[in-house]
């Protein structure tokens, strides 16, 4: 259970609705439970059924964020929009990205626009700068490239910048870029990590010294309560960009066994060089659209830069305008997730056959 939110991370108590979109999702499970008790009405928006939610208390509505007219109707009667759900992943029609990533959140604003919604929270993500080059301590001026790798992070900048376009006196919009997100539930970082090992593929891409910022999903969850608390039209922090991390970057090679060691899982040695992980990369994207296969490449160009490149963040911006300060460090992190491994019994990630 996520300890209680300390005083000065407490959305003020209200009566009104606030709506998670992805609300049963790693991220938003982490909202929900940091909102709880703190006076709101709780709505969630996902495509899937999400019964644990009821246990909660959450009024969950089932719909697709291409359908604007479900959206349009989660959105009314709310005070704030944690725009949280999202299509993520390094592999897949580049269409489907733009539906739920672009036009999900248009759909996402209009809505706001039309029932008079003042404040929209949206997840971005530290990707949406990425430039294949180290980035270290790089801060919210450093600019979007002029190119990308893998449609993620293209479309949630699309995404991101329509959000900060968006800001104005009826609606007061920013935007959080937490950065690998991780801890216990995590459907996507350490299951990936933890199959790769298990099956005897995972590399290093280089020596690993090269240091990268992670968020623990309680953190991130708090630092979308800050927002909202502070986030009002006209304030500082409308109409802006935040990076949220743990605030302690750490070589590659270190954080990932540290995470292989909460599942019990030895620490990766091998390594391949930059130069040829990428050409690997690039060769597998390539024969993986030429066979129309629906299954994601062992390996890719963006994930090949990503292992290869530092990348850490200036977050004193978040500390300064949202009041944040990480609650959770990182080795208290690797309890908590150790801990959950233990008692679910079952490391995350299929095991190897």
């Amino acid at each position: 259970m996520s300890p209680a939110p300390s005083s000065s991370a407490r959305v003020r108590p209200s009566s009104s609705t606030a709506l998670v979109t992805g609300g049963g999702g790693f991220l938003g499970r982490a909202i929900i439970r940091r909102l709880r008790g703190r006076g709101w009405r709780l709505r969630s928006f996902s495509r899937g059924d999400y019964p644990e939610l009821a246990k909660l208390g959450v009024e969950h509505r089932q719909g697709d964020l291409a359908d604007l007219a479900a959206v349009a109707e989660a959105c009314a009667g709310c005070e704030v929009v944690f725009h949280v759900a999202a299509r993520a992943g390094v592999w897949g029609p580049p269409k489907a990205f733009y539906a739920a990533n672009v036009l999900g959140t248009d759909n996402v604003i209009a809505a706001c626009r039309l029932h008079g919604v003042p404040r929209l929270v949206y997840t971005s993500s530290a990707s949406v700068i990425f430039n294949g080059r180290d980035m270290e301590g790089v801060d919210e001026w450093t600019p979007f490239p002029t190119r990308y790798e893998a449609d993620y992070p293209r479309t949630k900048a699309l995404a991101e910048r329509r959000v900060l376009e968006a800001n104005g006196p009826e609606l007061a919009t920013l935007a959080l870029r937490p950065h690998l997100i991780w801890g216990p539930g995590d459907p996507h970082f350490l299951p990936r990590l933890v199959a790769r090992a298990r099956a005897g593929r995972l590399r290093l891409v280089g020596e690993g010294q090269n240091r990268i910022d992670t968020t623990y999903v309680d953190n991130a969850a708090l630092a979308h309560l800050l927002a909202a608390e502070r986030l009002q039209p006209g304030s500082s922090c409308a109409g802006r960009a935040y990076f949220i991390t743990q605030g302690d970057p750490r070589p590659l090679r270190d954080v990932l066994n540290a995470l292989l060691a909460t599942a019990g899982l030895p620490p990766v040695e091998r390594s391949v060089s930059p130069r040829l992980a990428y050409a690997v990369g690039a060769l597998a994207e390539g024969v993986y659209r030429a066979l129309g296969a629906r299954a994601e490449p062992p390996i890719t160009r963006f994930v090949a830069r990503e292992l290869a490149t530092a990348h850490w963040f200036e977050i004193s911006a978040a500390r300064r305008d949202l009041g944040y300060a990480p609650e959770v460090t990182f080795e208290e992190g690797l309890e908590r997730l150790a801990a959950w491994i233990r008692r679910t019994a079952s490391p995350p990630g299929p095991r190897a056959a």
